[in-house]
């Protein structure tokens, strides 16, 4: 696929995602005390040249020049974190960089945006050891809310560098380990199963519905059917499951939006569907990809 199409969608994407005023999260009316729309404006651009390098390593890959193996994706993952907090002090995108690096490698050299899930699979599996070191050091210069310590491969743990290296762990071993804890893991794992079933659906309702009308519904069903993994991991799987309850209150109609949005934000950030937020990103940018044309 032609790489500024796909630059220009995996930037456009995130963008779209945070203005729209999507439930418990920030977005172009709400913030939260120490995250606002700012940071993930000047977060997500700036990881431009990042996308950008993935698409010329694609390039690469096709020609023969690299092995699947050569990709880099941890290196490049951490590039542009670290390009991200150069130009703000949160950490607004963390998931979606990690998500949009892979994937973004692997629609480059693919025909079209279906036969990317597969080859994103085996980027995952012929990654490196050294691409799971770069990734928990990306991990470390994020510093996202709710990392557990004490947990096998503690990322904050002194030690951890050398049990990877040790353990021969990469991407994809690192995924199957994790997957429970994070749904970026998952979405390596199975070919980005969610965040395509979210473009899908997005493509279903915005033939019906106006672009923020259609992320909404798909936005609210994605929490009406799928844990919140950043809430378990701030808050514990009690309160996602209570996030799940009110979501599907607001599908039957007895619960309304605004009311599912303040319940969000009753503790502050704890209940915050950031997880689900960030494959609501990839999914509007697989949507521009797509095709999709905004109308009024």
């Amino acid at each position: 696929m032609e790489r500024w199409k796909i630059i220009k969608a995996f930037t456009l994407g995130p963008l779209l995602e945070v203005m729209i005023p999507k439930p418990g999260n920030v977005n172009r009316f709400k913030d939260f005390e120490d995250l606002t729309l700012y940071h993930f404006l000047f977060g997500n651009v700036a990881v431009v040249d990042i996308l950008y390098e993935a698409t010329e390593v694609s390039r690469l890959i096709k020609r023969g020049d690299y092995q699947l193996s050569e990709a880099n994706i941890g290196e490049m993952i951490k590039r542009a974190v670290q390009n991200a907090k150069a130009t703000q002090d949160a950490n607004p995108n963390f998931g979606i960089i990690a998500l949009e690096i892979p994937l973004v490698i692997a629609l480059t050299i693919s025909k079209n945006l279906y036969d990317a899930r597969e080859l994103v699979k085996r980027l995952i599996e012929h990654s490196t050891v050294r691409d799971a070191m770069e990734f928990y050091k990306a991990i470390r210069i994020a510093n996202p809310k709710g990392i557990k310590s004490g947990v096998k491969y503690d990322v904050y743990d002194e030690n951890v560098f050398d049990e990877l290296f040790r353990d021969r762990i990469n991407l994809k071993r690192l995924a199957e380990i994790s997957c429970e804890r994070e749904l970026i893991f998952c979405e390596w794992l199975n070919g980005y199963e969610l965040s395509y079933k979210t473009f899908l659906r997005l493509k279903e309702l915005t033939k019906k519905f106006s672009l923020e009308e259609a992320v909404l519904n798909a936005f609210i069903e994605l929490l009406a059917s799928t844990p919140d993994t950043l809430i378990i991991r701030k808050a514990g799987k009690t309160e996602a499951e209570l996030v799940m309850r009110k979501a599907r209150e607001t599908l039957d109609g007895t619960f309304s939006i605004d009311e599912l949005d303040k319940f969000l934000r009753e503790k502050g950030d704890l209940r915050n569907p950031g997880s689900l937020a960030d494959i609501t990103a990839i999914a509007l940018s697989l949507l521009i990809l797509d095709g999709y044309k905004f109308n009024l």
